[in-house]
């Protein structure tokens, strides 16, 4: 409780959003343009490390424009520890590839023409006024140094906090947050070199799951039109991600492209099993904890969380029931938390070993796999009208899962 009054002249929103990316903007987005008054808070100049790949379900539900588009990826390659590799082709359709850079701005621009109105500042802290109304402290970025920034406050009916996965409104408001696990993410932009280096194909994904690029998760090479994404990730704290790109630059002989970006942030491990603090705040993207296991995708989930996290605080604007906010985790884990558990299973085993990571690669040359999974990945669904070829997948992984199968 501060000692503030509710007739101090502080500018009220209905919401305030903190954070600008995918999730953030998307829930600014949607407030908005369902007649709320939105501040969208967010940090400039931050770009979260990412492979940039964004589905067709995504594509299509949130209306992005083929100019965000740098690159269509057709193929994904998978590289086993011993080199051998197996290409996916994705039939009768494409990956869409963004670069963060770009997507998240035109995500908040739109946000802004929604309606939303847009500040750059870092948030600070929550303070309750007197009449029990949330007040949002903030310093507006006048300078890109840390710490500098005219401090400011705004008063708010809701909250959301879209501030990544170290997310401090989840640590300030929602109970259990601080308890949180993260892997780190660390990938290189590069521009795309006239030489291309031999076997370099500039409409598929690489995917290296060799454990000295990542004792726990892969390493990426994704292509983004004239640059490209070079990353991995890990939750080992003594491993060095950038000796692993280092290593992975060399061996796709990116080794001399120019570098234009090193970016590097904390990803959660899994959600988070409360997103609200049942009265006026809820979480949403990273900062909720929507990144998938095993593949690490994270913007379509965070998009997804963005619209659940606006839809719940309209019905608690509307209602007055803060019991609202929970609909926003109880939504998103029914749609797709038999999904994350799939994969959280899938990398604590495949991704543990170079031994576990050639079979996982090698059981990946099989036709019903390629097609569950990614017709899986693009609808964002798991695949239930083929249960002949669920039947067979489950012998052969279970073959695998033995060492009954031939790598």
């Amino acid at each position: 409780m501060t000692g503030m009054t509710a007739m101090e002249e502080i500018e009220t929103f209905d919401v305030v959003v903190v954070g600008g990316g995918p999730s953030g903007a998307t829930a600014a987005q949607t407030l908005a343009a369902a007649g709320r008054r939105v501040l969208l808070l967010d940090r400039a100049g931050r770009i979260k490390p990412c492979g940039g790949a964004i589905p067709p379900r995504l594509i299509k539900d949130y209306a992005i424009p083929d100019a965000q588009l740098v690159a269509r990826a057709t193929c994904a390659r998978m590289v086993a520890p011993t080199g051998k590799n197996v290409d996916i082709p994705i039939e009768g359709g494409f990956v869409g590839m963004v670069d963060r850079d770009r997507f998240d701005e035109f995500l908040r621009e739109r946000a802004a023409e929604a309606g939303a109105v847009r500040r750059n500042g870092v948030f600070e802290k929550i303070e309750r006024a007197a009449d029990g109304v949330n007040v949002i402290h903030y310093r507006r970025r006048d300078s890109q140094r840390a710490g500098e920034g005219t401090p400011a406050r705004v008063r708010a009916l809701a909250t959301i906090g879209a501030d990544g996965a170290n997310s401090a409104v989840a640590r300030q408001a929602v109970p259990g947050a601080e308890r949180v696990k993260y892997v780190f993410a660390y990938h290189e932009i590069l521009a795309r070199p006239k030489d291309e280096p031999e076997g370099y194909d500039p409409s598929r994904c690489d995917v290296w799951y060799q454990g000295r690029l990542s004792p726990d998760f892969y390493g990426w090479v994704f292509p983004h039109g004239d640059t490209l994404s070079v990353g991995t990730g890990s939750a080992d704290k003594g491993f060095s991600l950038r000796n692993a790109v280092a290593d992975l630059r060399e061996a796709t002989g990116l080794q001399h492209a120019t570098t234009l970006r090193r970016e590097g942030a904390p990803l959660p491990m899994k959600p988070l099993k409360r997103w609200d603090n049942g009265r006026d705040v809820v979480l949403a993207g990273d900062a909720a904890g929507v990144v998938a296991p095993s593949s690490g995708e994270g913007i379509y989930y965070a998009m997804v969380g963005g619209t659940l996290a606006a839809e719940a605080v309209e019905q608690l604007l509307a209602t007055g029931d803060a019991r609202a906010l929970a609909t926003a985790r109880k939504r998103f884990m029914k749609e797709h938390g038999r999904v994350f558990w799939i994969l959280g299973i899938m990398q604590k085993f495949w991704y543990s070993s170079d031994k576990r990571r050639e079979r996982f690669v090698d059981i990946c040359r099989d036709k019903d796999v390629q097609t569950l999974t990614f017709e899986s990945y693009m609808n964002k669904k798991l695949v239930r009208k083929k249960p002949i070829a669920h039947v067979r997948i489950f012998f052969k992984d279970v073959a695998h899962l033995l060492g009954l199968a031939r790598v």
